[in-house]
Protein backbone atom coordinates (compact mmCIF):
# COMPACT_ATOMS: atom_id res chain seq x y z
CA UNK A 1 0.00 0.00 0.00
CA UNK A 2 0.85 3.40 -0.92
CA UNK A 3 0.23 6.38 1.06
CA UNK A 4 -0.14 9.47 -0.76
CA UNK A 5 1.08 12.81 1.36
CA UNK A 6 2.36 15.08 -1.41
CA UNK A 7 0.71 18.36 -1.45
CA UNK A 8 -0.42 21.03 -4.25
CA UNK A 9 1.63 23.63 -2.29
CA UNK A 10 5.21 21.03 -2.04
CA UNK A 11 5.29 21.19 -5.78
CA UNK A 12 5.50 24.90 -5.66
CA UNK A 13 9.41 24.11 -4.64
CA UNK A 14 12.25 23.51 -6.96
CA UNK A 15 15.63 21.44 -6.05
CA UNK A 16 17.93 23.78 -5.64
CA UNK A 17 21.11 21.55 -6.60
CA UNK A 18 19.10 20.78 -9.87
CA UNK A 19 16.67 23.29 -10.66
CA UNK A 20 14.11 21.60 -11.18
CA UNK A 21 10.73 21.48 -9.97
CA UNK A 22 9.40 18.65 -7.50
CA UNK A 23 6.92 16.09 -9.03
CA UNK A 24 5.39 13.16 -7.08
CA UNK A 25 6.68 9.92 -6.81
CA UNK A 26 6.77 6.78 -4.77
CA UNK A 27 9.76 7.03 -1.94
CA UNK A 28 10.47 4.12 0.43
CA UNK A 29 11.36 5.24 4.11
CA UNK A 30 12.71 3.24 6.80
CA UNK A 31 12.77 3.49 10.42
CA UNK A 32 13.99 1.12 12.71
CA UNK A 33 14.07 -1.60 10.37
CA UNK A 34 10.47 -0.98 9.47
CA UNK A 35 10.44 0.52 5.57
CA UNK A 36 7.52 2.29 4.36
CA UNK A 37 6.09 3.45 1.08
CA UNK A 38 4.27 6.26 0.52
CA UNK A 39 4.48 9.24 -2.18
CA UNK A 40 6.00 12.59 -1.82
CA UNK A 41 7.43 15.48 -3.73
CA UNK A 42 10.46 14.82 -5.08
CA UNK A 43 13.29 16.36 -7.31
CA UNK A 44 13.32 14.64 -10.62
CA UNK A 45 17.00 14.87 -11.07
CA UNK A 46 18.43 13.76 -7.94
CA UNK A 47 15.87 12.06 -6.18
CA UNK A 48 15.97 14.86 -2.91
CA UNK A 49 12.77 14.51 -0.89
CA UNK A 50 10.94 17.05 0.36
CA UNK A 51 9.41 16.20 3.97
CA UNK A 52 6.88 18.88 5.09
CA UNK A 53 7.31 19.88 9.00
CA UNK A 54 3.70 19.30 9.22
CA UNK A 55 3.80 15.49 7.90
CA UNK A 56 7.07 14.81 10.14
CA UNK A 57 5.44 16.49 13.10
CA UNK A 58 2.06 15.03 12.50
CA UNK A 59 1.66 11.34 10.65
CA UNK A 60 5.41 10.69 10.68
CA UNK A 61 5.81 11.31 13.99
CA UNK A 62 2.89 9.12 15.36
CA UNK A 63 4.25 6.32 13.24
CA UNK A 64 7.32 6.36 14.63
CA UNK A 65 6.02 6.26 17.83
CA UNK A 66 3.75 3.64 17.20
CA UNK A 67 6.96 1.42 15.87
CA UNK A 68 9.32 2.19 19.52
CA UNK A 69 5.93 1.11 21.54
CA UNK A 70 6.34 -2.37 19.86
Amino acid sequence: MTNDYAQAKDLEWKCLKCDQHLVVGKVIMEYLDNQFTAKLAKCPGCGMVLISEELAMGKMAEVEQLIEDK
